[in-house]
């Protein structure tokens, strides 16, 4: 009986887990960045945050609050006002979750909430509801997580009234407006209302009653994960309940292995790491997966491994259709399952689709680019990097390689290849430069041949304005007035075209 007395651990209070949520450069970052007194913000490439990263940071008492002060107000103001000043002299822990704003990211910032306690919905008050906001309102109902609405950048200008009006017109009912989602105006450049937006996260925390067993082992969920050159596979996990202890043994998903090392969120090696710590992880035999839950102990449960290897094919497709074979790499689980995410969802062209046949975290290897070149692949690599080896075997072989450390202007690159893949080669190009005469579907025409070559006879795609508009065929073909078989690149021609559609001057034949 004493021994079991002895085994008991009472439950204790998790702190809260708090997502920032919120449309592209509303300040979700610069709010973290205020709060953990670091600028992160200036590292992420195009001031984007493109990943997913948690800190761990303490609410710290206001130093001008004497104890008298904090009982006067416990007998004068309301019970909440009350419980907000207790929250703000005991200095507690928060872990905030930065989720990424790029609208590619859905999948991320879903689970990102799925995580959290408690969310922050950012909007800027000179900009207002955006698409990402709505996008934002609707998962966290959707995940049912609770939040607070940050009203930001009243340094500038704001225009409060009309983000209330556009939250309330978005199902958003504040506090004063009808609802009860409490609200804090801040600006998180200045910090000017922080602190009380701190002090909102803790006392919904306290409502919340987030609670956990310290003897038990350690489970939760994988945020990233990366590999390493040095240190192998790299997890970065959020610990939801028990206790993580270096030598555990642990299992996410497919991917299993030992704690050998165990980190806090600032990179310094722990023993041990309780709810609602941040955690990296060193010592899985395998990638787990972004999103995976994970579990900790002698019986934690090992997955076989699989490779990452999926085959995406669109619609239906029958013999025609032409299949854009991809090979894709990222710097971390959470990046390459969004680029796949946006990849699969391009719209292309009639009879294309797109056969993704590797992804994986790491760098662009020689076995990469020999593995599209045995496919006729396109290469897509964000955030990481192409080896030298690599670098020579692609331009020998020709194989095309996409890189970005920009999402937009990644998949912009993208939509270029993909479209340039699905497009026939050009045997030759002509440039309308007049028109003549026409009678019916036959019409007496004259260009500049500016790529390959034109010849009698032949059918040639007619282009408006990079549109197909139909086909037309050579009934007679001259070059100096003289009848020719075929015109080169550089030289001028008149010709005899049968075609449905009238010729216009600045269109393009081309023939394939």
């Amino acid at each position: 009986m004493s021994a079991m007395l002895l085994l008991y651990q009472p439950m204790a209070n998790r702190p809260p887990i708090v997502v920032i949520m919120g449309s592209v450069d509303h300040g979700k970052t610069t709010l973290l960045d205020y709060i953990r007194k670091a600028n992160v913000a200036a590292k992420e490439a195009g001031g984007i945050t493109q990943s997913v990263g948690a800190y761990e940071i303490i609410h710290p008492p206001h130093e001008s609050q004497t104890n008298a002060e904090l009982n006067a107000e416990k007998q004068g103001e309301s019970q909440r006002n009350s419980a907000k000043s207790n929250f703000s002299a005991n200095g507690r822990k928060i872990t905030f979750i930065d989720t990424p704003g790029h609208e590619a990211f859905t999948k991320i910032k879903t689970r990102g909430a799925q995580v959290a306690d408690i969310a922050i919905l950012v909007v800027a008050a000179d900009d207002s509801v955006q698409p990402q906001t709505k996008e934002a309102v609707r998962i966290l109902k959707e995940t049912g997580t609770p939040f607070i609405v940050a009203i930001n950048k009243v340094d500038r200008q704001p225009d409060i009234s009309r983000v209330k009006n556009d939250l309330l017109a978005n199902g958003v009912l504040l506090e004063g407006r009808g609802g009860d989602i409490s609200y804090q105006e801040i600006s998180a450049k200045t910090g000017k209302g922080v602190d009380e937006l701190l002090d909102l996260i803790l006392l919904a925390s306290e409502l919340e009653h987030s609670d956990y067993d310290p003897g038990h082992h350690a489970s939760g969920f994988v945020l990233e994960a990366e590999l390493d050159s040095r240190r192998g596979v790299v997890a970065t996990l959020i610990i939801t309940d028990g206790t993580l202890k270096a030598g555990d043994g642990i299992a996410a998903g497919t991917a299993d292995g030992k704690v050998k090392i165990l980190e806090n969120f600032m990179g310094k090696k722990a023993e041990s790491l309780a709810p609602s710590s941040p955690a990296v992880v060193i010592g899985f035999n395998a990638l787990p997966k972004a999103g995976d839950s994970f579990h900790s102990g002698p019986d934690a449960k090992a997955v076989e491994s699989v490779a990452a290897k999926r085959v995406f094919a669109g619609r239906p497709g029958d013999k025609k259709d032409t299949v854009i074979n991809l090979i894709l790499r990222a710097d971390v689980t959470g990046s390459l399952e969004a680029i796949s995410q946006v990849i699969r969802g391009l719209t292309l062209g009639e009879g294309q689709r797109i056969g993704i046949l590797d992804e994986a975290v790491g760098e662009i290897t020689d076995g990469d680019v020999k593995s599209a070149a045995n496919s006729n692949a396109l290469i897509i690599g964000f955030k990481t990097k192409t080896t030298k080896p690599a670098e020579v075997r692609a331009r020998a072989q020709n194989v095309k390689i996409v890189e970005s450390e920009i999402i937009y202007d990644l998949l912009k690159a993208v939509e270029e290849a993909l479209a340039a893949v699905g497009r026939k080669a050009a045997k030759g190009k002509l440039e309308i430069l007049a028109t003549f005469s026409k009678k019916g579907t036959q019409q007496v025409i004259g260009g500049e041949v500016k790529e390959g070559n034109i010849s009698n006879n032949s059918v040639l795609e007619i282009e408006r304005k990079e549109e197909m508009m139909g086909t037309g065929r050579v009934i007679n073909l001259q070059q100096n007035k003289k009848d020719a078989k075929s015109v080169s690149a550089g030289n001028q021609c008149g010709l005899m075209l049968d075609s449905q559609v009238e010729i216009k001057v600045g269109d393009f034949l081309i023939s394939h």
